[in-house]
């Protein structure tokens, strides 16, 4: 009856803590705490974080309203570290003056990293009308991430 115990103890610890989530509670990414209390993971380039599945990875959204630009970074569940993708772009649909948008952010290489155009974990697009949203609201069509594909991933950024 022991050995019964101890496997099904060792199932429920690699299910709650194996590479699908970082095993504890988390933020709401907007500064406060879970209300279950817990830790929270902070954006690397000064966006919003948005989180994938059940705290199975994230996508930080950056916009640089001076330049136009809209990017995104695939990083791990603890928003610590690069997911580089093998896709060739990823689409977005924004709210844009005028209705609807798709944006076509394209893979940017970077020499520091190693990543490449294929295999990065960044993302960007430059679009004039960018500049002069005070929001930005979108979601990304599809966004596949190692084994999983998310779609319809709802982001808003306010200035």
């Amino acid at each position: 009856m022991k050995r019964r115990s101890l496997l099904g103890a060792l199932v429920a610890a690699v299910l709650c803590l194996g590479p699908w989530g970082c095993g504890e509670p988390h933020s709401d990414h907007s500064g406060g705490s879970h209300p279950a209390g817990g830790h929270a993971h902070e954006p690397k380039y000064g966006g919003i974080l948005v989180e994938l599945g059940n705290h199975e990875g994230n996508v930080e959204v950056v916009l640089d309203p001076t330049a136009g630009r809209l990017t995104l970074y695939v990083l791990d569940a603890h928003a610590e570290n690069f997911v580089r993708l093998p896709v060739s772009s990823i689409a977005v649909v924004a709210d844009a003056p005028g209705g609807p948008r798709t944006l076509n952010l394209q893979p940017v290489a970077n020499t520091a990293t190693g990543e490449k155009a294929g295999d990065t974990s960044q993302f960007e697009v430059v679009e004039e009308w960018l500049k002069t949203s005070p929001t930005l609201t979108g979601r990304i069509q599809e966004l596949p991430v190692r084994s999983k594909t998310y779609r319809d991933v709802a982001f808003q950024i306010t200035r």
